[in-house]
């Protein structure tokens, strides 16, 4: 039988990484492992959880749980998701494992899995993460008004809550449900493009749309999440409604406002965060032009200013932590004094494309560049640590991605850039902090 221990960091980065190559010994001895694990031999391990005292990371791995388990055993997609939660969640956590990852965070097809019990039309593709069908939308200009509140007792809604009591079970972290926010859920069943062309030319049908899914779908979603797991969490993803794809003064008149209207009056409202707004630089951006230097200086206090006020709202419907995302391209400065100034934690993310092996055109400067930037994730985020209140177990019993956050390792990942990663935070010295150190 195999034993969790043996692939402790980072040997079981290097057992992946054989794997990922092709390896006839290495795809053996993953089968094993993952027999092990989905077996339930290594749920003692599972329970677990990492040291308070150190700077951890977190990952989404369903994507490479999905190519594993597509490799090994040849489950599709649709069955992986959909069929049995406890091989669903078994199989995370050990790739969790395998990776060296510290802290579980259980993650699924997000807005795929929002949208569908809707109705809207699906892929499910045989070895990635199902998506809606963008030939093929739900809903249009002239019939929102007649989405009605899904039954969140069957289907998909049953599947999530099938996860999130399996991962209770295996890990005795509170359910954490994922889904999308007003602005992205309109995106996948309305269309990003038309949806676009209204922000522009119909900014009040647009709220009125996200209000209509925050009252009708979201809202009523959320409330039979805390009657089922009443000591749970809920976090929003926003993708399409980040100041990357609509701007910021979108973000925040549209996204935002439609989140907070959304949870008016729910008593649940402090256990509910947004955790996926990116493209801060968007705030902060220069043009270029010709004025004189006090102008210039004008302009760089105004979109700094624009960048306090975009990070004051995203802090309104994210009270929990302060993100730093990748496509946020905003130096990490910022969000190190903004959490030490509002008293929350700091959480630094990783993109995916950063450590996707098949975007890296000079894999020796990227090792590099990728090293530089872990270390000052983790300096950041140990200063803010050492600075802010925290609870007793530096959150590492909570649902949500802290501190050094793999916002997706999936098949096509550089494992060796995981490694390096990974390598600042394992080696990097105890929090000092005096409630950690006693405990």
């Amino acid at each position: 039988m195999s034993k969790v221990k043996d692939y402790s960091f980072p040997e079981g980065l290097h057992l992946l990484t054989r794997w990922q190559a092709g390896d006839d010994a290495a795809r053996k001895e993953m089968t094993a492992f993952f027999d092990d694990a989905i077996a339930g031999n290594f749920d003692a391990d599972f329970l677990t959880l990492t040291s308070p005292s150190c700077v951890h990371s977190t990952a989404s791995v369903h994507m490479l749980g999905l190519s594993v388990l597509h490799d090994l055993y040849g489950i599709e997609s649709w069955a992986y998701y959909n069929t049995d939660p406890y091989r669903y969640v078994r199989t995370n956590l050990a790739v969790s494992r395998l990776l060296g990852i510290h802290k579980f965070y259980m993650t699924w097809a997000l807005y795929a899995f929002t949208c569908e019990p809707l109705g809207q039309q699906m892929m499910y593709p045989d070895r990635f993460p199902p998506g809606a069908d963008p030939d093929a939308f739900l809903i249009n200009k002239n019939n929102w008004q007649d989405l009605k509140t899904p039954d969140f007792t069957t289907g998909i809604p049953k599947t999530i809550d099938g996860i999130l009591s399996a991962t209770q079970e295996l890990t005795g972290v509170p359910p954490l449900l994922q889904i999308s926010a007003p602005y992205s859920l309109a995106a996948d069943i309305y269309g990003q493009e038309p949806l676009l062309a209204d922000v522009v030319s119909d900014p009040n049908t647009v709220n009125a749309l996200l209000d209509h899914l925050g009252d009708e779908v979201l809202g009523p979603w959320m409330d039979h999440h805390f009657e089922t797991f009443p000591d749970g969490w809920v976090e929003l993803s926003d993708a399409s409604g980040s100041p990357f794809f609509i701007g910021p003064d979108n973000c925040m008149q549209m996204s935002i406002r439609s989140i907070r209207h959304m949870l008016r009056d729910k008593p649940y409202a402090d256990r509910v965060f947004d955790n996926n707004f990116r493209g801060d630089f968007v705030a902060s951006a220069k043009k270029k032009d010709r004025r004189s230097r006090r102008e210039v200086q004008t302009a760089e206090d105004a979109s700094q200013e624009k960048l306090l006020e975009l990070t004051d709202a995203k802090v309104s419907v994210n009270p929990v932590f302060i993100m730093r995302l990748e496509a946020d391209k905003v130096n990490v400065s910022f969000y190190e004094q903004e959490a030490i100034k509002r008293n929350l934690p700091l959480t630094c993310g990783i993109g995916s494309p950063q450590i996707d092996r098949n975007s890296i055109e000079d894999i020796d400067a990227t090792r590099i560049s990728i090293r530089e930037d872990a270390r000052s994730f983790v300096e950041s985020i140990k200063r803010v640590c050492e600075s802010v209140d925290l609870p007793q177990d530096n959150h590492i019993g909570a649902p949500w991605p802290s501190h050094v956050y793999f916002e997706d390792i999936n098949g096509l990942s550089h494992f060796e850039l995981v490694e390096i990663i990974l390598d600042e935070l394992y080696k990097v010295d105890s929090i000092n902090w005096p409630k950690l150190a006693d405990s």
